[in-house]
Order: structure tokens, then sequence, then C-alpha cells
């Protein structure tokens, strides 16, 4: 990917993350938030594994049949990333993209701890910042993100019409 196309890309990113800004994050709307998102799943016959956390807790959590407990390794690694970044996981690694490096090489952290790659995205309330992170493994890594999107982006719309 050249440069221009990975700069698109980062800016593309940011602006999702500046726009899926939630209201607020309790213990209900991880619920319903989980349920949309393995609805969405369902749906398109994705067999995934989902995971919604806030602070140390996890709070939703669902594997697929065809999953398996790799996926739940993805969804701890990833969600590191947002951890340590507070940007989604396919964000920091296509901020890494885009110096001309990867985040394996230039990081500096355990590779079996932390991926840089798409499906986990920091859960943001407004007024407050990052809260938690939502997390889907399954999927090549752009389409465990667009998917992740997709259920924020519904979410967020149903919570206006409340």
């Amino acid at each position: 990917m050249t440069a221009a196309l990975t700069g698109a890309l980062v800016a593309e990113l940011t602006a999702q993350e500046e726009e899926l800004v939630l209201p607020r994050f309790t213990n209900d709307d991880a619920w319903r938030l989980g349920s949309l998102l393995v609805g969405l799943a369902r749906e398109r016959g994705a067999a995934v594994t989902v995971d919604i956390r806030r602070g140390g807790q996890q709070l939703f959590h669902y594997a697929f049949d065809g999953t398996s407990p790799d996926n739940d390794f993805w969804l701890r690694r990833k969600a590191r990333v947002v951890e340590r970044y507070a940007a989604s996981s396919l964000l920091v690694g296509e901020r890494f993209r885009a110096k001309g490096t990867t985040f394996e090489a230039s990081s500096r952290l355990d590779p079996d701890l932390y991926a840089a790659h798409g499906g986990a995205f920091p859960l943001r309330v407004r007024d407050v910042g990052p809260v938690g992170v939502l997390a889907v493994s399954g999927l090549p890594q752009t389409d465990d993100h667009a998917l992740v999107v997709e259920a924020l982006t519904l979410f967020l719309a149903e919570e206006g019409a409340r």
C-alpha cells in the first residue's frame, strides 16, 4: 500500500473514532451492543467471537460455532492495543505502516500479548474518553473492523431514537 493510501486510511479511521462516541456506557448498553453485533454476524453467517470490556471487566462475550480459543487469544491481543494506544487496533497498525514500518517491528511490545490487527475499537463516552473496548475476531482484519464500526453506528442510531 502506498503512503498516500495509508495516509487516507489513517484519516478515515481517525474520523470513525471521532464520530462513534457514546453518550454513556452501562452494563445494559454492553448487552444491547453485543447482542446487536451478534445479530449482524448471524445475518451474514460470520463465525466470529465478540467481546466487550469496560476497564478490566468483561461485560459481554459470545462465540459462534466454528470459532476456537484462538479467537479469544486474538481478542485479548487486539484489545490490549486499544487499551494502550486509545485507538482502534486497525488504526494503530496503519499509523505504523504510514511511518514505513510495522507495529511488530517498531512498537517494542510483545507480539504474543499485542496485535495491531483490525477488529478492536475503543468505546468512548462523550466528555469522559475511552472507557472500554469492543472487539471481534474471526474474519479478515478489515472485515472484523467493519463489523464493529457497523454495529456501533447502528447502536448510536438506535440510541438517538430513544
